[in-house]
């Protein structure tokens, strides 16, 4: 099998461009049908692959924000929620990584919307701290204080955690920035601006085999 070698910008010499959103063709394949059977030739093609992918990570996440500019039952777009929670976490002060969060916390809405703040912790969770990985995690029960009443629910479920370290972190997250932010008043900062936080954040090296 021939070397699955890396060209200069990172991209596996063995696959062709096919199009902008990152698709690509490999074109040669592992020679085994199960795992058990593979080669050091084999694998070195699957990691080639897994670099190209992961290098494609942050432009992938940026066109499911994107996705999220459409109508909605608020008076601004899913989209334009999140720019606004991270303008607003701008404004205050906070840290590139906790900007990101901000922007990125709803991206669950477009992959699993039933259990959204749950997906984008996971999809966060290796690039970022654990106390941002908890407010992510957390931040939709949180949110409930604000409407679980409307639904029949107990507003004040956020409160099993009351002893967690980062409680009131979480608290903060939604009051400051997540409950406030759906204002068609508010002038947020276009999605281009955070770009380079989406693409800085992604482009760190996850733990090995997370």
């Amino acid at each position: 099998m021939a070397d699955a070698s890396v060209d200069g910008a990172g991209n596996p010499s063995n696959c062709v461009d096919s199009d902008f959103t990152g698709a690509y063709v490999v074109n040669e394949k592992v020679a085994f049908t199960a795992m058990e059977h593979g080669t050091q030739d084999d694998y070195d093609l699957v990691f080639a692959h897994e670099a190209r992918n992961s290098a494609e990570h942050a432009e992938r996440v940026l066109g499911w924000l994107r996705q999220m500019d459409g109508e909605s039952p608020y008076q601004i777009s899913r989209l334009d929620h999140c720019l606004q929670t991270a303008t607003r976490a701008e404004n205050d002060g906070a840290d590139d990584e906790t900007i990101a969060c901000a922007l990125l916390h709803d991206i669950g809405d477009v992959l699993a919307p039933d259990n959204h703040s749950q997906v984008a912790a996971a999809l966060l969770a290796p690039y970022v701290s654990a106390k941002n990985e908890w407010i992510v995690r957390h931040h939709g029960l949180f949110q409930g204080y604000y409407w679980f009443e409307f639904a029949g629910e107990n507003p004040n479920c956020r409160d099993v955690l009351k002893n967690h370290e980062h409680y009131e972190a979480c608290v903060e997250f939604c009051e400051r920035w997540d409950q406030c932010s759906f204002d068609p008043n508010y002038n947020s900062s276009p999605l281009q601006h955070f770009e380079p936080l989406v693409r800085d954040l992604f482009a760190k090296q996850p733990p090995s085999f997370y």
